[in-house]
């Protein structure tokens, strides 16, 4: 049977490699979003962490909080339980946009099935906020719709006021959990919508309609079905809304199709040299954001006359220079992402692949085991990165009671979290810089020049920088 996980995260930061999940609810409901389980879950700040100021100020929660709680091992396992139960549909307010990927790290670096919720026993993703656009775009009755400076502003905390879905101060993880499953009952009250839009979260139906998009114009590349891309990332001044192309599937990421914007007026700038610069495309999964309508007028509607205008300028100019669209073309198919050197392992999810049959189980009998079967199975695993991993996990969550050897290693981890220069810092796999603890500490010199700060607010500060130098620094310790 199919159920509905809703769900909300609060987190040290947005680092999804480095950063980790401070609160974590869920709320499980059948497909007629009847409630059947809730749970909550305040996670122990791990000691290698450095919270980002402003993250802190936000979810506004303190140190004495922050120390104590679940493990993380202990909760991200049980997390992971609950994505996996079989037919479950996770989903919430911008969780493919952020949250999904977060807790992908989260179960990596646990030593959990990273993908498995997405797929395996009937299990998939659904996300809220590009649901919310389209029922903005196209069918706004029953709803309360809130605007910033004459703007259209779709946060989950104005559309909570708006609509009074849920008592509580936002960024509370249960808070905006209710409100998300209270924005999906009312989305889902225009019943013929709300499963029209559901199917673009199933691979098969959203396959099937971007297969039936109508051939905008034939390349030598091939056919150019033309759609509508809604898109968070489009923002207000275009209604969140885009024409594109379809220009083929990417040569080294085997599951993403690449779709080219079609009005913008820079396109035409094109030469075999700025590629990056002047042409905008958009890397889609199959089953996930963005979501791409057929070019119906209903639809067209919602495109100024000014872009409409572009679109013509830009076929035209496109069908005149093929060669030089061809170009294009191959260069986005064959683009690979840069390769960032010295990854952390902490970060390499993406560089190590899957898993081997044989260190599943392995990482199957290290969760089963006791604190001693565990440190004896670490030495099994077949990569240095999924050994490496075991060794954090083990002083991350059961610090004094782990052996002289891993505690020593680990602290040599931690003058790595701790460096000289910033520009020592630990890297992601984007090569973004670890959040270091002198970092931080600016960050909360610069925060507390800001007005709009509350005492609470202050008071979170204030806990932060004593953390940060009592641990990192041993001041006062």
């Amino acid at each position: 049977m199919n159920t509905y996980l809703f769900f909300d995260l609060e987190t040290t930061g947005l680092n999804r490699a480095f950063d980790q999940v401070l609160q974590f609810s869920s709320i499980r409901t059948d497909l007629s979003f009847n409630e059947l389980e809730r749970h909550t879950f305040d996670i122990r700040l791990r000691s290698d962490v450095v919270p980002s100021p402003r993250a802190m100020i936000v979810n506004r929660i303190d140190i004495p909080t922050l120390l104590n709680g679940h493990s993380e091992l202990s909760a991200i396992t049980e997390i992971h339980r609950l994505f996996n139960r079989p037919g479950t549909i996770n989903l919430g307010y911008n969780t493919l946009g952020f949250d999904d990927e977060f807790l992908r790290f989260s179960f990596y670096r646990n030593l959990l099935p990273p993908y498995t919720h997405q797929f395996h026993h009937d299990c998939r993703r659904m996300d809220i906020f590009p649901i919310a656009i389209l029922y903005y775009l196209f069918k706004q009755d029953g709803i309360n719709w809130p605007e910033k400076d004459g703007k259209p502003s779709l946060k989950l905390e104005n559309l909570n006021t708006a609509n009074q879905l849920a008592k509580g101060p936002a960024h509370d993880a249960m808070v905006d959990t209710v409100a998300t499953l209270a924005l999906a009952r009312l989305l889902s009250r225009q019943e013929e919508m709300w499963q029209y839009v559901a199917g673009y979260f199933n691979k098969t139906i959203d396959s099937e309609r971007l297969d039936a998009l109508p051939v905008w114009f034939q390349s030598a590349a091939g056919p150019h079905r033309m759609g509508l891309m809604v898109n968070g990332g489009f923002g207000t001044e275009s209604l969140f809304l885009a024409p594109v192309i379809a220009i083929g599937q990417s040569i080294p990421y085997k599951n993403q199709t690449l779709w080219m914007r079609v009005d913008r007026p820079e396109l035409q700038e094109t030469t075999p040299d700025t590629f990056d610069d002047t042409t905008w495309v958009i890397r889609k999964k199959l089953g996930e954001p963005g979501i791409i309508l057929p070019p119906l007028d209903r639809y067209w509607q919602r495109i100024d006359a000014k872009r409409r205008s572009q679109v013509e300028e830009n076929r035209k100019w496109l069908t005149a220079n093929e060669p030089l669209m061809v170009d294009l073309i191959r260069y986005h198919r064959e683009y690979r992402y840069p390769e960032v050197p010295d990854v952390d392992p902490d970060a390499a999810l993406y560089e190590t692949g899957f898993m081997s049959k044989r260190d599943e189980e392995i990482c199957r009998r290290f969760h089963a085991g006791d604190i001693k079967e565990k440190s004896r199975l670490i030495d099994r695993l077949t990569t240095p990165i999924h050994r490496e991993l075991a060794r954090r996990l083990m002083v991350r969550n059961f610090e004094g009671d782990v052996s002289g050897k891993l505690t020593r290693r680990f602290n040599g981890f931690l003058k790595k979290v701790h460096p000289a220069t910033h520009k020592d810092a630990l890297v992601d796999y984007r090569g973004q810089r670890r959040t270091t603890p002198a970092v931080a500490l600016k960050e909360i010199e610069s925060l507390r020049k800001e007005s709009h700060l509350d005492d609470t607010q202050k008071k979170v500060l204030d806990g932060l920088e004593r953390y940060l130098k009592e641990w990192f620094y041993n001041e006062g310790a």
